[in-house]
């Protein structure tokens, strides 16, 4: 029972890492995808991540209402009553592209979509899991300012986005050049 936030830039193999420490944990994995492909290029990279995986994993796709899929697929605990072992490990792959849909217009959102409201759904559930779970995310604040509004907005919420999750995470870790490095654990 524990929360894994694992961060990296594009391509820094972030998203094998976390299917190697899903494989590790030798429970029933389930698989929440947040990516909508949009072009052929990114039809490739989606395909490249589907052929890695296991095929037993079940996967469930998930673009906009990220707090409702993971919680019809989790197992919730309250004080009261604590899971003594984990009976399964999610992956969510991942929360940036998952921010980019919710507030970008050009990924048309759904009517009724509230980032704000979709990232506190988020992180009051995750505190509610009883269940390893394993959330994969870009590190976009490692060079410039970004121009234009839309651009400053997804690098700022990002940020805090990640900082939010690794502040109730059990685990951190930066992953660069296929490379892990414990940030928290």
């Amino acid at each position: 029972m524990s929360i894994h936030l694992i961060l990296g830039g594009a391509r820094s193999g972030k998203s094998a890492f976390a299917e190697k420490m899903a494989s590790s944990h030798e429970l029933p994995v389930t698989y929440i995808a947040t990516a909508q492909v949009y072009d052929d290029e990114f039809r490739q990279r989606v395909a490249h991540h589907q052929a890695r995986r296991p095929k037993h994993w079940r996967l469930v796709e998930s673009p906009h209402f990220l707090s409702d899929a993971l919680q019809a697929n989790t197992i919730k605990t309250s004080s009261a009553s604590k899971i003594a072992r984990a009976e399964k490990c999610i992956i969510i792959d991942c929360l940036t592209l998952w921010l980019a849909q919710c507030i970008c217009p050009d990924c048309a959102p759904p009517t009724g979509v509230s980032w704000v409201n979709e990232r506190e759904k988020l992180l009051a559930l995750l505190a509610t899991i009883g269940d390893e779970i394993i959330l994969v995310s870009n590190e976009v604040g490692m060079g410039i300012v970004p121009l234009g509004e839309i651009n400053r907005q997804f690098q700022d919420e990002q940020g805090r986005l990640n900082q939010a999750i690794a502040a109730i995470a059990d685990k951190v870790t930066f992953v660069a050049a296929g490379l892990p490095l414990k940030l928290k654990d």
